[in-house]
């Protein structure tokens, strides 16, 4: 057959099912064959995995990437930077720009990620942020990419009629909101009228669920007894702040007969409403990461200021009920993904983490002030596949269906996620497992632009041998050798996923 590459005797795992001693046949960056002893033509490259796991391509579904402000401190940003391309001040820039960021991806096995177009208070237009961010991603990006974009604003003229524009004619069909966060957040009554809009038009909701009140009060109150320690944003946000907000999300989501996801869920309790909800046959979906999973709050004690670099939110939890809590829902499946919530910020410089010391209390600085988030982009598949699929916590096809599968079905990415005829050819060869040898993270592995990773330390028991997109290897035995502008925008469909069931909580109709 007429293949342009040939992947010889690979233990292929889809959502489903194992397929042993089996070979993948590709031909023009798809998927076209899978079984036995493919024949090939003279001149096919060919890889022998030498009977290791094959998975599909990591989706990336929450990934945070050029992006210039820091709303998560309260400082008020009335409008989004212009910046037709170009990165404004990259000396002083903190984060991962498409270029580090998807350099990561793809040296952990990720090979699509959707990362967000952000709104700003008072843009009163989506499409100028979806067109300019659109430059900072084209030629920039070593996997393929597609958009969310963040609502803060969500006038009349934007819900009703830039949000059909969005989804016509730039294939964005997910808008994230927040529940907290003064620059971004906003009220029920505004939530309703981006749910109202997204059920006509086929759009996932994603919402941010913390209540933001319980937070501000329990700030300033923690602030007047000089409880600023790094470790103290997880006391100003117990698991009630995300649970009664999560709970609040899943009454509205009802009301509109709307399907919704709760981002990065961190606790039992939030986890708790979502698992009932879906009892309910209600289009509830849920999401967690690796730092739930993996990390305890015992990371932001750690020095003076140190732990300033597991601050994120929702917090890293206390308990250990918590992030067993987190382990369950992924294998009971009250966890439709796993996503990173790749939101880096460097720890030793001015404009990252250190803006927690600007303002007192030193050696400790204030939480308050201290930019939310971690990197994880590249870290996501490996640890998932170390300490769940090697460990014995989750199977290879559970593994699979929250990293790979579900993003791409719940994100309309139609030819993502999986491993069959007619499927971009995006894939994983993991190395042989008799022959690797294990070890223990350091950042200096990593491919971001960050000088820290959260998971220092932990033992992995596997990486990524290759990373396939497209059929075309982009990541070879610790090389990033793809090409930076071989990465494509994916305009994206509908979710697969179950919606709107026309259920309603009284006469009132859309």
């Amino acid at each position: 057959m007429d293949f342009d590459l040939v992947i010889r005797n690979g233990t292929v795992v889809t959502a489903s099912d194992i397929w042993e001693s089996c070979d993948i046949g590709i031909k023009d960056g798809t998927i076209v064959a899978i079984g036995p002893r493919l024949p090939a033509a003279p001149g096919a490259q060919e890889i022998d995995t030498e009977g290791a796991f094959i998975t599909p391509g990591g989706v990336d579904a929450h990934v945070h990437l050029s992006q210039f402000y820091e709303a998560t401190v309260g400082v008020d940003i009335d409008h989004s930077i212009i910046t037709n391309g170009v990165v404004p001040d990259p000396e002083n820039f903190v984060g991962d720009t498409f270029i580090t960021g998807t350099r990561s991806a793809v040296a952990g096995g990720t090979t699509t990620v959707i990362t967000f177009a952000s709104q700003m208070k008072k843009d009163e237009s989506i499409i100028t942020v979806i067109e300019d961010y659109h430059k900072l991603a084209e030629d920039q990006s070593y996997c393929d990419y597609a958009f969310h974009v963040i609502i803060t604003n969500p006038t009349p003229q934007i819900v009703e009629n830039e949000f059909p524009r969005m989804v016509n004619e730039y294939g964005i069909t997910s808008v994230k909101l927040y529940m907290t966060y003064k620059p971004l957040r906003l009220l029920d009554y505004q939530i309703l009228d981006v749910m109202y809009s997204a059920r006509k038009l086929g759009i996932t909701t994603m919402v941010h669920a913390e209540n933001a009140d319980v937070i501000d009060w329990m700030t300033q109150h923690l602030e007047q007894k000089l409880m600023t320690h790094p470790y103290h944003h997880g006391t100003s946000r117990p698991p009630i702040v995300e649970a009664e907000a999560t709970n609040r999300a899943i009454c509205l989501a009802e009301l509109m007969d709307t399907p919704i996801l709760l981002v990065h869920i961190s606790g039992g309790p939030a986890a708790t409403h979502i698992r009932n909800a879906q009892t309910r046959l209600l289009p509830i979906y849920g999401e967690t990461c690796p730092q739930y999973m993996f990390l305890l709050a015992d990371s932001m004690r750690k020095g003076d200021f140190e732990g300033a670099k597991c601050v994120c939110s929702p917090p890293i939890r206390e308990d250990k009920s918590d992030q067993d809590a987190m382990w369950a829902g992924v294998k009971n499946g009250t966890f439709t993904i796993v996503s990173s919530d790749h939101s880096p910020t460097k720890f030793n410089h001015p404009n990252g983490k250190q803006c927690g010391l600007k303002d007192g209390n030193l050696p400790y600085g204030k939480f308050r002030l201290i930019p939310n988030g971690l990197p994880g982009v590249e870290t996501r598949v490996p640890l998932l596949f170390s300490s769940g699929v090697l460990s014995g916590r989750i199977s290879p096809q559970k593994f699979v269906e929250v990293t790979s599968t579900n993003p791409a079905k719940l994100y309309g990415l139609k030819k993502k996620g999986s491993i069959a005829p007619g499927f971009d050819a995006d894939l994983v060869i993991w190395y042989p497992q008799a022959k690797f040898q294990s070890f223990k993270l350091t950042n200096g592995m990593l491919h971001h632009a960050v000088d820290y990773t959260p998971f220092e330390g932990i033992e992995l028991k596997n990486w990524p041998r290759y990373t396939i997109i497209r059929g075309k290897v982009v990541f070879s035995h610790g090389e990033v050798v793809g090409e930076m502008e071989y990465g494509q925008y994916i305009r994206r469909q509908k979710s697969l996923l179950p919606g709107p069931r026309d259920v309603w909580l009284s006469e009132w109709r859309p």
